[in-house]
């Protein structure tokens, strides 16, 4: 395993209480990460740009990874996946995509716009919990991000 040193949070821009509630379940006591979550497309940017209510220093750490439903109140998750890789301080931190749409043009959409993966969500506990194992194993455990300090 590679020592990433302080272990950076991962960023779930989730509207659904009850999709937050497991996919945090699944990251284990302790997380694998810690996990910050936002409900809304304008609240992710807020987030990620410390703006409003994320002003406050230390109030929203650059996360490592960004996982992004679609369908969200408001500004939706092909706007914010559009506006993340759109701006330069933003693009390097992956996106993936976790959501119900199973419809070509949504995921030939984002993976244009720059998404690093497309995960449809299954209903089934146990796979969902897996595919979240496997995907934090995956982004935490084997690849290496460029400047993962994230403070320029």
């Amino acid at each position: 395993m590679i020592d990433h040193g302080p272990v950076a949070p991962m960023l779930l821009v989730e509207d659904s209480d009850e999709d937050y509630q497991i996919f945090a379940r699944a990251l284990g006591r302790p997380p694998v990460a810690p996990l910050s979550r936002v409900r809304t497309g304008a609240e992710a940017l807020d987030f990620l740009h410390r703006q409003g209510r994320f002003a406050a220093s230390g109030a929203a750490p650059r996360p490592r990874l960004i996982v992004l439903d679609l369908n969200l109140p408001g500004i939706n998750g092909r706007e914010v996946l559009t506006r993340v890789k759109g701006d330069a301080n933003l693009r390097a931190i992956p996106v993936i995509v976790l959501t119900t749409s199973t419809n070509p043009r949504d995921m030939d959409q984002c993976y244009r716009d720059g998404a690093c993966g497309y995960i449809v969500k299954v209903l089934d506990a146990p796979r969902y919990i897996a595919m979240v194992q496997t995907l934090t194993t995956y982004w935490y455990d084997i690849v290496v991000l460029p400047d993962e300090r994230g403070d320029r």
